[in-house]
């Protein structure tokens, strides 16, 4: 991840954060030269990408992870430090770092291969956990931290604990590379969509999974669980969402795409930071939104998607970029 500021002062320990957990990891970019390959080493990690991007566009942001006491695990501590994202609740392991190989296809969509088994990542025990009385307004969790072990395990006991206490938000971020069973992905998903707020899924990760189905009839069933709003998201096709206002949409923004590696994730962060923005940091504030509200909400998080799109690897933009790109004409 780029363009990381050289010093930013730790967070205050009072001052209530929103917390992304799961994976931080190396993205390696792998390119053909001379006969053979090279790589360009960018930290990433789809929760981590969440914690940054929210401190980037203004929002008090903590994580709860498994880094790895290796080397480059210091790296991604000095990495969150660097960035002002509170590592209190990170937990070091005696575990190696997850690497991600990623081959960027020539329409900019990535494709991932992972070496991760038994890493320091997927280490979080239940014993792992935030306190209940820890300054945290809202949780996120996605990727295949909702399914590697014990992990997983971990957060839906984190969002079990949580649910009618903080704002809950859920990105699934399907990884079959990782974890190669559909059935569980689709049971875990479920179980998280149950006791979420907010629940952001793309529609390719709704085509993976479930088939066939329409992305308003997988959105009503989980709001029928229990979910506030469900987003999805359609790439250049643009977003719509699904909540107490009805169905609400959004275009996506134009720019000459570099890759999309990190876009769902920077969408995510913005929607976050929106919701922090319109004073929506509970469930009962998430519902009393309007359609104009999520409208806003979702182009800010469309531009700041973008943005990302128009530079190699998770690049998360700051909020004054988002803000005049928003301003530009879609």
């Amino acid at each position: 991840m780029p363009d990381r500021p050289a010093h930013a002062a730790p967070p205050p320990a009072d001052r209530p954060m929103f917390l992304s957990c799961g994976e931080a990891l190396w993205d390696l970019f792998a390119a053909e030269r001379d006969g053979g390959l090279s790589f360009d080493a960018r930290i990433g990690g789809s929760p981590f990408n969440v914690a940054v991007g929210l401190v980037r566009l203004g929002v008090a942001s903590g994580m709860l992870a498994g880094v790895s006491t290796d080397r480059l695990g210091a790296r991604l501590m000095r990495a969150l430090r660097e960035e002002g994202v509170d590592a209190r609740f990170v937990r070091r392991k005696d575990a190696p770092t997850t690497l991600s190989l990623v081959d960027v296809g020539s329409d900019g969509a990535p494709a991932y291969a992972f070496y991760g088994a038994g890493g320091a990542d997927r280490a979080i025990e239940p014993d792992d956990l935030p306190p209940a009385d820890a300054p945290i307004w809202g949780v996120h969790a996605g990727s295949y931290s909702l399914t590697a072990e014990p992990i997983g395990s971990s957060l839906l006991r984190l969002f079990e604990r949580e649910r009618g206490r903080r704002l809950l938000c859920l990105d699934p971020n399907v990884r079959l590379g990782v974890i190669p069973d559909p059935a569980l992905w689709r049971a875990r998903i479920e179980a998280f969509a149950a006791l979420a707020d907010l629940v952001k899924i793309s529609a390719e990760d709704i085509g993976l999974l479930w088939p066939g189905v329409e992305p308003a009839e997988l959105a009503a069933r989980w709001r029928a669980a229990g979910a506030a709003l469900v987003v999805v998201t359609h790439g250049a096709e643009g977003a719509e969402a699904f909540g107490p206002a009805g169905r609400t949409r959004a275009p996506a923004r134009r720019v000459r795409a570099v890759d999309a590696v990190g876009a769902g994730d920077t969408f995510q962060a913005a929607l976050i930071a929106g919701l922090d923005a319109a004073g929506a940091r509970s469930r009962a504030a998430l519902s009393a939104l309007g359609g104009e509200d999520i409208a806003r909400i979702m182009n800010f998080a469309a531009a700041a998607a973008a943005l990302t799109c128009a530079r190699r690897g998770a690049d998360l933009p700051r909020r004054a970029e988002v803000e005049a790109f928003a301003r530009e004409a879609v």
